[in-house]
């Protein structure tokens, strides 16, 4: 018996999806410009000075004359100079609204993303990742989500910004070229499974994402960015999410062999997702077995895990673009 689609709720979804496009465009305005005119954070500025008392001279080493302060008037003059660059970089007053009006934004955006994701799978009666263009959708969801517990939990405002951009290029891409009507399914996702193994490997797939997002970061910052976040924190933002999103998507890998035995009577068979599932996991483990056991840190740590985030994302995407197999029933537009 064919499933009659609720057009009313399908529509609904759609227009949702595109509100929460909009919303984090506009959050992330919010968050580059508290980025560019917001208060630099104290480890930066420590870094300033730092660097500024190298400059003018260590202990035991005298300084040059040009660099010695002027006495009398000469110093009270160095000292109002000093203070007037001082004032000179203080953030403008409207820049202490930028970071609260952006994290608002996001979770208005996060629930109008919610919201279109439910309606979507209430107009078709069914969980709403069968196919290409809603799982992507779920998986911006699920980075998105994973920026804000990040936010709250650790306070990493600071890749709010790209953590946006990303989901609305993702969202964009989605309704863009994977864009398909809400509709039923082929029977073989008709089945709980698509609730356990779908769900964790959209979750691990979001938290892998905030990973890759932060290992970008790390490769292209400068030392004098001192606005962006600095490489401890985008370091340990990516090993934290990896650390969480790993054993989610072990148990995405085992959860997908159980439900292979349930529709297809073998648990492996080395189908392409089959295969890239995996060695997007041994990738993962690599990169964490590197850390914990050989000190694998820094920039080599964040090469092998961008190394894993391209395999996730050829996994996700390109296997059901260009592969193809047992999974090539995700409905991508030709």
């Amino acid at each position: 018996m064919p499933v009659e689609v609720d057009v009313g709720l399908a529509t609904l979804s759609d227009q949702l999806t595109l509100a929460t496009v909009l919303l984090y465009i506009i959050a992330m305005i919010g968050y580059a410009l508290d980025l560019g005119f917001g208060r630099v954070k104290a480890a930066g500025r420590k870094a300033e000075a730092v660097l500024a008392t190298v400059g003018g001279g260590t202990a035991g080493v005298p300084s040059s004359p040009a660099a010695t302060p002027p006495a009398g008037e000469d110093a009270g003059k160095g000292a109002g100079e000093s203070a007037g660059k001082g004032a000179e970089k203080a953030p403008p007053a409207w820049t202490v609204w930028a970071a609260p009006v952006a994290i608002g934004l996001t979770w208005f955006g996060w629930a109008a993303h919610l919201t279109s994701i439910l309606t979507r799978g209430w107009a078709v009666g069914r969980w709403p990742w069968g196919n290409m263009y809603e799982f992507v959708v779920a998986m911006c969801f699920a980075a998105v989500s994973a920026f804000l517990y990040m936010q709250i939990r650790y306070g990493s405002r600071f890749l709010g910004a790209f953590v946006t951009v990303a989901s609305a290029l993702g969202l964009g891409f989605a309704v863009r070229y994977l864009y398909v009507q809400a509709g039923p399914v082929v029977p073989a996702l008709n089945s709980y499974w698509v609730a356990i193994h779908v769900t964790a490997a959209i979750i691990a797939s979001g938290l892998f994402i905030m990973a890759g997002v932060s290992g970008l970061l790390f490769l292209v910052r400068r030392d004098t960015a001192v606005r962006l976040p600095s490489l401890q924190d985008l370091e340990r933002v990516a090993h934290r999410a990896i650390v969480i999103g790993f054993p989610i998507w072990t148990f995405a890998v085992i959860a997908g062999s159980l439900w292979a035995d349930k529709a297809w009577g073998r648990y492996w068979g080395w189908d392409p997702k089959e295969i890239w599932a995996f060695i997007t996991w041994i990738a993962y483990a690599a990169y964490l077995h590197a850390r914990a056991t050989a000190g694998f840190k820094g920039r080599a740590a964040m090469i092998v895990q961008l190394i894993a985030f391209a395999c996730l994302m050829f996994n996700l995407v390109g296997v059901n673009i260009f592969l193809g197999g047992l999974h090539s029933y995700a409905e991508v537009p030709g």
